[in-house]
């Protein structure tokens, strides 16, 4: 459709993405493609129950859309892999995380991974991700981004970034490099608070910027803004998503992004508790946003249209930057083919987790398990009685959805060790929980402690069930399960190994290196301390133990 034949209110909903509650199509969501036009459409795990069903849901999305304007929808998820995923199901390929990716080093296994993903998302009528995160994490106590990213290093994240990005995009799906100008160096989660990143400009051009420059130059289809203050590009206490320096004179002009700049949502409470989303959604178009973000609530939703066109009306935000905004968004529906509906063929569950698929996470994964320090207790002794302590995420974060995994580190270890038990706490422990947790560990002769930090730090409960057990017994090996700085809580840990997420493959990998079948080849993609520096990996031997 050419933008003349447009209305004002058609133009601003290309503008605005929103989310919805539910498995179906719901009258929410139905009022703002008919009503206000939408133009973009988040998944969430709430609205995603099988591939089958969310290909009809995507189908019928479009074709609500299609009885009001050729336009398609943009339908976008969070697919960045690992422990952020909205789609995590067996018969689908989840790809690892990106510091799984960053611990192999390997750019064509990060190419392939996404170009998986990207496939296996397209069939399912999902033709945008909001992925890869291109934040360089250079701060352990970063309590958004840590396993998000692919290291600290920017000549590593722009390389494995870029390579993720050209396998979304050549399978036709939009890549999103995020959060601009750089989310890693901050100790703030900008869904609950307002974080500032004060370096000055030549750190922050020389580090922070470098994966987005590079992504730029890979022809990225979206970036995405972070919430977060930059003293250095905007003096005024604004976070770069409404910053007008930092959006258009930094991004589109310094940098000469020519893509869509998407906001991330504006129910944060960085924007929401500072502006409220209606005000943050113009603030975030006149700075210059192509697409705002609201992800929840519909009458947040509404107010922001009705925000938005009101601000046109009345000159505030000019058409000319509407119709740009705009322009951009059509040529990528159309450049992306995102017209072609989905559809559920007779080979359509073959064509999901295939052998080569499972092949590439399988590499992925035996490639990231990173053997920091080993005092000789590895490999495991068959013939002793092993325990598991597993952390079960059961809280709810905007980052961790509560999941029960059948699949852990025990179960990958019970074929080749003759008496393993599990042992299962929450990631955050109360005292009590320790003390159980202590007391069921103290007939076992062999004990393998998993650990998550799900918050800024390890949770106490976790570290003083490591340190006491370290203490007490002779044989405790700790395997960190997200993000590898817990090793820096733990007073005398003789074995620790990082694997960067808990999820099936890399828990099989993780026992392999356990029971000696196969050899840690991760290299550190962070430095956790001065002893443990970045690219440090205790062994450098490439080949399986024979």
């Amino acid at each position: 459709m050419n933008i003349s034949e447009l209305t004002l209110e058609q133009k601003i909903g290309q503008m605005v993405m929103c989310g919805f509650k539910g498995l179906e199509v719901d009258e929410d969501i139905t009022t703002l493609i008919e009503k206000h036009h939408l133009g973009g459409i988040i998944y969430f795990r709430r609205n995603l129950d099988n591939k089958v069903q969310t290909c009809k849901l995507s189908r019928d999305l479009q074709l609500i859309s299609k009885k009001q304007t050729e336009i398609p929808l943009f339908i976008c998820i969070d697919q960045e892999g690992g422990m952020v995923a909205r789609i995590d199901w067996d018969d689908v390929t989840l790809i690892p995380g990106n510091m799984a990716v960053g611990a192999t080093r390997d750019a064509q296994l990060a190419y392939d991974a996404a170009r998986i993903c990207g496939e296996e998302l397209l069939k399912m009528g999902i033709n945008m991700n909001f992925a890869p995160s291109v934040d360089i994490n250079n701060n352990a106590k970063n309590p958004v981004i840590g396993v998000r990213s692919y290291g600290e290093r920017p000549d590593l994240v722009s390389q494995l970034g870029n390579a993720q990005i050209r396998g979304l995009q050549d399978a036709n799906v939009s890549a999103t490099a995020k959060h601009f100008p750089g989310h890693g160096d901050t100790a703030v989660d900008s869904h609950h608070g307002l974080a500032s990143v004060a370096h000055d400009e030549e750190r922050l051009t020389n580090l922070e910027l470098v994966p987005f420059v590079q992504a730029i130059s890979a022809g990225v289809d979206l970036i995405m803004t972070a919430h977060v203050m930059f003293p250095a590009f905007e003096p005024e206490e604004r976070p770069a998503t409404v910053s007008r320096r930092v959006l258009t004179d930094l991004l589109r002009n310094r940098l000469q992004y020519q893509g869509i700049i998407v906001t991330d949502c504006l129910e944060m409470k960085a924007i929401s508790d500072v502006y409220g989303v209606a005000e943050g959604a113009v603030m975030s178009v006149e700075a210059g946003a192509d697409v705002v973000l609201v992800s929840h609530r519909f009458a947040e939703q509404t107010a922001a249209f009705e925000a938005l066109v009101a601000a046109a009306r009345a000159g505030r935000i000019s058409e000319a930057q509407i119709n740009a905004s705009v322009e951009r968004i059509l040529q990528l529906k159309q450049r992306r083919q995102m017209d072609i509906l989905p559809e559920v063929t007779a080979d359509f569950a073959e064509q999901f987790a295939t052998d080569a698929a499972k092949a590439v996470v399988e590499q992925i994964c035996e490639k990231s398990i990173t053997l920091i320090k080993d005092e000789g207790l590895l490999p495991l002794q068959s013939e002793l009685k092993t325990l598991v302590i597993w952390p079960e995420v059961r809280e709810h974060t905007e980052v961790d959805e509560p999941i029960v995994q059948k699949y852990t580190v025990a179960t990958g270890l019970e074929p080749y060790l003759g008496d393993v038990t599990e042992y299962r706490i929450g990631t955050q422990p109360d005292a009590d929980a320790v003390a159980a947790a202590i007391q069921f560990a103290a007939d076992y002769e062999q004990i393998v402690i998993v650990t998550y930090n799900a918050v800024s730090q390890l949770h106490a409960g976790q570290v003083e069930i490591v340190n006491q057990l370290a203490n007490s017994h002779e044989r405790v090996i700790v395997a960190s399960s997200r993000n590898p700085y817990d090793l820096n809580q733990f007073d005398s840990v003789k074995t620790y190994l990082c694997c960067y997420e808990n999820r099936p493959a890399s828990m099989t990998a993780l026992a392999e290196v356990l029971v000696g079948r196969k050899q840690a080849e991760g290299k550190l993609p962070v430095t956790i301390n001065a002893d443990y520096p970045y690219g440090y990996g205790l062994n450098d031997s490439k080949q399986p133990i024979a």
